[in-house]
């Protein structure tokens, strides 16, 4: 998810199996995110524990502070980290791990065109290529 998205959370947005996401940059109404349940039982734990009705905003910090909070993380590893770093390394590390573009595409992602996630990805290096036919071929 965006950072934007994340912060705009409410606890009417969590479902079953899915996040709502108000205001996607889409602009799709309903656009729904779908996450590991175990994230989902943590999230409704936080929720039940801190009291928050349905409209409240689950994190109620700015866009600001988050940035912020990402950046001060990155520094404890002594890396420059933004928070849109995380959401490509997260597609980086799902199309790396075998993950179908298509799903990184429209699920994780949740761009509407593919070839804004072979952007997005970037190029593959010479080594990366190698193993990865010797990995389906070898």
């Amino acid at each position: 998810m965006r950072i934007g998205e994340v912060l705009n959370l409410t606890p009417a947005d969590i479902q079953e199996r899915t996040l709502a996401v108000q205001n996607p940059k889409s602009g799709r109404v309903g656009e729904t995110v779908y996450v590991p349940r175990k994230l989902l039982v943590r999230l409704n734990d936080y929720v039940r524990a801190n009291n928050f009705n349905g409209g409240e905003r689950i994190f109620q910090i700015s866009y600001v502070a988050a940035w912020s909070m990402v950046k001060k993380a990155g520094k404890l590893v002594d890396i420059e980290l933004r928070p849109h770093d995380l959401r490509r390394h997260a597609a980086t590390y799902a199309s790396r791990s075998g993950t179908p573009i298509e799903i990184v595409s429209k699920v994780i992602l949740r761009h509407a065109d593919l070839s804004t996630t072979q952007r997005y990805l970037g190029k593959v290096n010479d080594s990366e290529a190698i193993r990865w036919i010797e990995t389906l071929y070898g």
